[in-house]
């Protein structure tokens, strides 16, 4: 019998303009936790939907305890035992969390469905892996962190034993990412066998035993990891020495471009406030950032600030000029930019080709238009210039089709958008979600230059490391409301950790 429950031999996957995966090689041991790691667009996402049964590799084999096995579609990865948590969640977004999860493996009873039965197993996972969810709850209604766990229970319902997490602890809290890692253990002392993509180097170290590193598209090596550090698995990764820490001076704060005075949006799922009424500003050369665990009204609070959901009371002033009843567009073309939460929902229209998405709220002015007609040349150079400046890969550059891009590529192209459209203020929420530390390093290095260029920005971020590092100013939101503002210079991401928690409640203003 083989010593791996899964080996994918000489995979290659070719896709228009671009080998994805070129002759690959992965094997993964029983009960281990395997790491694969590289920068956007490097192929480890398409590695493991071609072992999920998404994509059929054009060359290679697939073996399953050291017998070749044939994955057509997902039906046959489950029937094998395999699950896969994707990047960009699988969820029905009109049905509720726990029809989500059975979605597929419903138990039935003379044709009709035992939810009495699903409801008490979710629970009971829910419960055993600290993966707290809503079962009433509609998908569309809910953070992109709960829609998360949803995807994990998905896959714990089907009693899977080979288990795919792409990007697990993107858009979860640093408490949330440490009880994932316990789950993740204790999955594989349980037998489990788990290969997990992730970007982020410290939790590749914290949680797994191997590490396998692609870069555009070609296997570079496998390492133990208690063999590697953070620099070498880094350099790995990006082919050159990456900087990890934010280098940035003092900042040099000048008026006010945002005020917000005792803002409330209501929540959408009850008849509680979701945003509390909050008042803050930010100021021209500083970078304020919105501190807190997701669910506490951080989405709720972008949405009423760029005018994508209404506020029930308050005000917003940009630069001096009243805004709290302007519309979306008006915003945007008087001084804001906005890099979204949910790059999908609201940052790119995926079936729309990059180009396309390059100028969605610049369409219509004279550069790119005439007389109601697009000045399609110029749309290409202008898409062009920016993904040669912001290193966005994709198979047939500004032609190729937003969906088809990997999720970090997807986002780097919403950043280059927005930071290179004339704003006064730049919203940024989670603005590295999905990024290789390559593209974090210059996506922190542009942010920081956006305040030395007497920008004032609004970073909304989970990531604690993140917050410490970029912020000027720390401001912690906790059930909708401003609990303390903190300066990062004097506070450590403990003091943080407690404020997020809502244990200091109102110890700072």
């Amino acid at each position: 019998m083989s010593d791996y429950i899964i080996e994918m031999n000489h995979i290659t996957k070719e896709f228009p303009g671009i080998i994805a995966n070129d002759d690959i090689t992965l094997n993964l041991k029983k009960g281990e936790i395997h790491a694969l790691l590289g920068e956007n667009g490097a192929g480890k996402s398409t590695l493991m939907s071609v072992l999920f049964g998404m994509y059929k590799p054009e060359k290679g084999e697939i073996r399953k305890n050291g017998e070749v096995v044939t994955i057509n579609d997902p039906n046959d990865a489950t029937a094998l035992g395999i699950g896969m948590v994707h990047q960009h969640f699988k969820l029905v977004e009109v049905f509720s969390v726990l029809d989500n999860i059975i979605l597929g493996a419903e138990t039935t009873k003379a044709g009709i469905i035992l939810k009495k039965e699903a409801r008490r197993k979710v629970l009971e996972l829910s419960d055993k892996y600290g993966l707290n969810i809503d079962p009433d709850a509609k998908i569309e209604d809910i953070t992109v962190g709960m829609q998360q766990r949803t995807e994990i229970l998905k896959m714990l319902y089907r009693e899977n034993e080979i288990l795919i997490f792409d990007e697990p602890t993107a858009v979860l809290t640093p408490q949330e990412i440490e009880e994932l890692m316990h789950i993740m253990k204790n999955l594989a002392k349980e037998g489990k066998s788990i290969l997990f993509i992730t970007h982020k180097l410290n939790e590749i170290m914290a949680v797994s035993d191997r590490v396998s590193v692609l870069r555009k598209g070609k296997y570079i090596g496998t390492v133990d990891t208690a063999k590697t550090n953070v620099d070498e698995l880094s350099e790995m990764m990006v082919g050159r020495k990456v900087q990890l820490v934010v280098e940035k001076g003092e900042a040099n704060p000048k008026e006010n471009v945002l005020e917000i005075s005792n803002m409330s949006v209501k929540n959408k799922t009850n008849s509680k406030l979701a945003v509390n009424n909050v008042s803050l500003n930010v100021r021209r050369g500083e970078i304020v950032c919105i501190a807190g665990i997701d669910g506490n009204g951080q989405s709720e609070f972008v949405h009423g600030l760029t005018g994508l959901e209404p506020i029930s009371n308050g005000k917003i002033v940009l630069n001096g000029e009243d805004i709290t009843h302007k519309s979306i567009r008006y915003r945007n073309t008087n001084g804001i930019s906005h890099i979204p939460e949910d790059r999908h929902k609201h940052g790119l229209v995926l079936d729309y080709s990059l180009e396309n998405n390059m100028v969605l709220q610049r369409y219509f002015e004279p550069k790119f238009s005439e007389k109601g007609f697009l000045k399609f040349d110029e749309i290409r150079k202008y898409s062009d210039e920016l993904i040669e400046r912001f290193d966005v890969r994709s198979g047939q550059g500004s032609i190729t089709m937003a969906r088809s891009m990997s999720g970090g590529n997807q986002q780097k192209a919403i950043v280059a958008r927005e930071m290179d459209r004339e704003h006064d203020l730049l919203i940024a929420v989670q603005p590295t979600r999905g990024l290789d530390v390559g593209a974090i390093e210059y996506i922190h290095s542009q942010i920081v230059a956006e305040r030395n260029n007497g920008k004032a920005v609004l970073l909304v971020s989970l990531e604690i490391e993140e917050v410490m590092s970029l912020s000027d100013r720390i401001l912690v939101m906790y059930e909708g409301e401003i609990v303390g503002e903190l300066d990062p210079k004097k506070t450590t991401i403990q003091e943080l950790g407690l404020y997020m928690a809502g244990a200091k409640r109102g110890a700072a203003k």
